[in-house]
């Protein structure tokens, strides 16, 4: 099965020499969760068109800095457009971070800076509901984040299957039974999840970078989750 990553940003600048490419995180997640996958990378964000949704394997839709509700990129409305394709084709599809958002907002949700700030470092969600490829009895999961925007309204067909109090719709699956999205990061390894907390010092507050950097000591459930969300899309 050929995942295409629809690549949306680039990791920022004083990082991207130490860890690479979004894309190969999410190769090297699935890899350490045993997949097999193979990939191509369409960076949407610099220019690349877009492929027809519908003759596509399987789709991963990237974290980016943008936001949904800005109106100055060419591509965002083009995506909002791919998205509804491959959901009406029901091609496989994964959103993650601003994947998840606007794969909600282009399907009937609600997303915006949430006046809770930034959530970064490791978070525990709450497994709200448990589809099929959900193989496991764990009460929570815990996986990286970082993020200020998020999915105040899912959409009417999407069920909330992972949750926290901070991001109480973590994690979406959809009525067509081939879309799934999340807000952490399962594909962050904890170097990269640590040094993108401290880039954000200076923009959210000393007491949310500590916290964060104190939560990596805990236990991550972040190769379990790709496995699940690798038995989700290979269906």
């Amino acid at each position: 099965m050929k995942l295409t990553i629809i690549q949306t940003g680039a990791v920022p600048l004083p990082l991207r020499d130490r860890f690479g490419p979004y894309p190969a995180m999410f190769e090297q997640m699935f890899e350490r969760a045993g997949e097999t996958f193979s990939y191509e990378t369409v960076p949407v964000y610099d220019g690349a068109p877009f492929p027809d949704a519908a003759t596509l394997d399987g789709i991963i839709i990237s974290g980016s800095a943008a936001g949904v509700y800005d109106t100055h990129y060419a591509w965002m409305n083009p995506l909002r457009e791919f998205i509804r394709r491959a959901y009406a084709e029901r091609t496989p599809m994964l959103g993650i971070c601003f994947g998840h958002q606007i794969m909600a907002d282009a399907l009937g949700g609600d997303v915006r800076k949430s006046e809770k700030g930034w959530g970064l470092g490791r978070h525990t969600y709450e497994v709200k509901a448990r589809p099929a490829f959900l193989s496991t009895d764990a009460p929570a999961l815990r996986i990286a984040c970082s993020h200020q925007d998020q999915v105040i309204v899912p959409p009417a067909e999407a069920q909330v299957f992972l949750a926290s109090e901070f991001t109480p719709n973590a994690g979406l699956v959809y009525a067509n039974g081939a879309a799934i999205s999340l807000q952490p990061h399962p594909e962050f390894d904890d170097d990269y999840t640590l040094a993108l907390a401290e880039l954000r010092r200076g923009s959210a507050p000393d007491e949310v970078i500590d916290a964060a950097v104190g939560s990596l000591a805990a236990p991550s459930d972040s190769r379990d989750t790709a496995g699940y969300l690798g038995a989700f899309l290979r269906r």
